[in-house]
């Protein structure tokens, strides 16, 4: 038995490792003047992700990729919806062949890959904790699944590949709160590479108010059709609220006959379509239940 146990060990290791030797290609390090390596993942011959909240301010940077290859790269565009950031490099390789990841489900194995101080690759094991459906960030990006893994991250290795073992590409990874480690999707990142890439940001939809969860008083509850609310706790001067009339301490309760509970409800309707596009918001002043339109703007550049 003991025998058995060590041989399926070393099949799994050597396993492991075939994975990381076919996957660390996609692994780039990336530096940015005298500022530590950070991670990021060629996705074309042209483009290199990373993780928006780990990427240094800058406007160029230096990618190196497997084998010590050096290429000059400029940020072509930041996304803090959902947290990617796109570097265009200057006569990338084209990236090996990766097939995308079948959807990963609780339980199984994947690999985070980055990039290591000295520019060579760090590789942790881990498992996928949960996978939840499509969210929408606070800064309005939307992000397809939740995918949440049980390993440690540094900070340093954030924004690099993570694959299944299948060698799927599941996405790159990213610190949330508490340093959870969080995949952002394939799908993700493919459905806002091009506007980055052409644009240098993805529009979406603002209002100018800044809210917060309330509940909705008890004598209002029946007619608002709900317990909670998002009462205005600031407003930005000439913004799209502040046009329309908006007041603080107004507590809106719909967007276009949806119910609105949470901020993230709120950044859920706020896509690039609607950018615009005059809604219907529903809300509680003085006492009395009211309707106002608003015509939503474009979320400011930052």
């Amino acid at each position: 038995m003991p025998e058995i146990i060590e041989d399926t060990l070393i099949r799994l290791s050597a396993a492991l490792g075939e994975r990381v030797v076919a996957s660390r290609r996609l692994v780039a390090a990336i530096r940015c003047g005298g500022r530590p390596l950070r991670s990021g993942t060629l996705w074309r011959q042209d483009a290199v992700v990373a993780s928006e909240q780990a990427l240094p301010d800058v406007a160029e940077a230096e990618v190196i990729l497997d084998g010590g290859q050096t290429f000059t790269a400029r940020v072509a565009g930041r996304d803090r919806g959902t947290n990617i950031a796109v570097l265009r490099l200057d006569g990338g390789p084209q990236p090996a062949p990766h097939a995308a990841a079948t959807g990963p489900e609780p339980g199984a194995l994947v690999l985070a890959i980055g990039a290591d101080p000295a520019g060579g690759v760090a590789v942790r094991l881990g498992a996928v904790h949960s996978v939840g459906p499509a969210w929408h960030s606070r800064a309005g990006g939307q992000i397809d699944r939740r995918i949440t893994l049980d390993l440690r991250l540094e900070q340093a290795e954030e924004g690099g590949p993570v694959v299944d073992a299948a060698g799927g590409l599941v996405g790159i990874s990213t610190l949330g709160p508490r340093r959870r480690v969080l995949v952002i999707p394939a799908a993700t990142v493919e459905r806002v590479l091009d506007p980055l890439l052409t644009n240098g940001r993805v529009a979406r939809g603002w209002l100018g108010a800044a809210v917060q969860p309330v509940l909705v008083p008890d004598e209002l509850r029946t007619e608002a059709g709900q317990p909670l609310g998002l009462m205005v706790i600031g407003l930005t001067r000439g913004g799209p609220a502040a046009q329309a009339g908006i007041m603080m301490g107004d507590i809106l309760i719909g967007v276009d006959g949806a119910g609105l509970g949470s901020p993230s409800e709120l950044a859920g309707m706020l896509g690039p379509e609607s950018v615009g596009r005059q809604v219907q918001l529903r809300l509680i002043r003085g006492g009395a239940v009211q309707a106002l339109a608003v015509t939503v703007g474009a979320r400011p550049v930052r």
